[in-house]
Formats: C-alpha cells, structure tokens, sequence
C-alpha cells in the first residue's frame, strides 16, 4: 500500500498537480494572459491585424494617388507651412511617449505623468493644426472638389486624423491607468499603446512625403 501511494505521489509531481501548480503557476502549456509570446497575446495580435488593415487601406490611396497624378487636369497644392509645425508635434508627441514608458518600467510615476501630458499636449496640437491647416486651405478657395490633389489631401489626412482622434481617446485610459498606477511592478502598460501611437506618426511622415515632397 504504501508503495502505490509513494508512485502516485510521483505521478502527480510529473504532471505539475502538485501544490505548486495549485498555488498559481500556469498548468501544461497554459501562459498568463499578455505572456507566451506573440502569438500568446490576444490584445496584441489584434492590434496588428488591425495595423496591417490600415496599411492595405492607406496603400490602396497611394496607388490612387500616383494613377490618378499622371492625368491632365491635375494640379498640385503648395503645403501650408502649419503641416511642418504639426510634423514636428507629432515627431515629439512619440518621443515623449517613449520616455515616458522609460519612467513607467523604472516605476518612477510622477515623472511618467509630466512626458505623458506632453504626449498628449503635442497630439492634441497636432490635430487642432491640422484644423488650421484645412481652414488656410479653405481661405485660398482650396476645397475636397477643387482638384485631384486637394481631394486626396482632405480624404488622406481627414482619415489619419480620425484613426488618431481614436488614439487620444485610447491615450486618456492608459494615462489614467498610469496615474492611478494601476501597474505591476515593472510591467510596461503603455507598450500596445505606443505601438498604435508610433504606427500613426510613422503613417502621417508618410502622408506628408507622398503629398508634397515625392
């Protein structure tokens, strides 16, 4: 008797049934949500699925943009000087972040607060420049039906705008987040939120080039 009640305390050890496995540590192959890797991060594969959709769309617009440039009727717009302001904005806006998530993993949140605000100062002027930007436009007499190339600019930067409104509002949670520290110790909670945040400061370099400087 004693001997069968020793080999199945050895077959339950083998099996990860034992208090350790019960006192919390994953069973089998089971990860904690946001471990396992890439693919073990729902949250994360969504947002990149999601990502790659906005790729495809945006150049979707850019083989629209280059056909429809070679026609005869089409006439290019000057940049109004705010675009390189609110360039500028946004460039900023995701380098604050990154010192910000600095701040976060070093657990120091008071001074993870003040480079969130600046992100979220610089994104906020990015969009009311943007704003600006479209009445300076308007002023000239340059509307979406004006020609092929206000068209695309309205359509292109009315879109990015939208996906970045989108960010601040995501932006507002995870500064909350930080600020109620509602963190693990060394987790780095903004990481979902930065790569979104940078994908879009990454897109609107790429807006900007492709309508005016290329």
């Amino acid at each position: 008797m004693a001997a069968e009640t020793l080999e199945e305390s050895r077959e339950v050890r083998s099996k990860g049934e034992g208090p350790e496995s019960r006192c919390g540590a994953p069973e089998g192959n089971q990860q904690p949500h946001g471990g396992g890797g890439f693919f073990g991060d729902t949250y994360r594969v969504g947002l990149w699925a999601f990502l790659g959709t906005l790729t495809m769309l945006f150049m979707g617009f850019t083989s629209a943009y280059v056909f429809r440039k070679a026609s005869a009727d089409w006439q290019p717009l000057s940049p109004p000087r705010l675009l390189w302001a609110n360039t500028g904005a946004l460039i900023l806006s995701s380098l604050a972040l990154q010192a910000a998530r600095r701040r976060v993993k070093q657990w120091a949140f008071r001074d993870a607060n003040i480079w969130l605000a600046a992100t979220g100062l610089l994104g906020g002027l990015f969009v009311v420049g943007q704003l600006l930007a479209w009445r300076s436009l308007q002023v000239q007499g340059i509307y979406l039906a004006t020609n092929p190339h206000s068209s695309f600019f309205y359509i292109l930067t009315g879109l990015h705008g939208i996906h970045l409104l989108g960010g601040l509002i995501w932006f507002a949670v995870v500064a909350r987040r930080v600020y109620r520290m509602a963190l693990v110790p060394g987790e780095d909670g903004l990481a979902l939120f930065a790569t979104y945040w940078h994908f879009l400061g990454v897109l609107w370099v790429y807006l900007f080039l492709l309508l005016f400087v290329i």
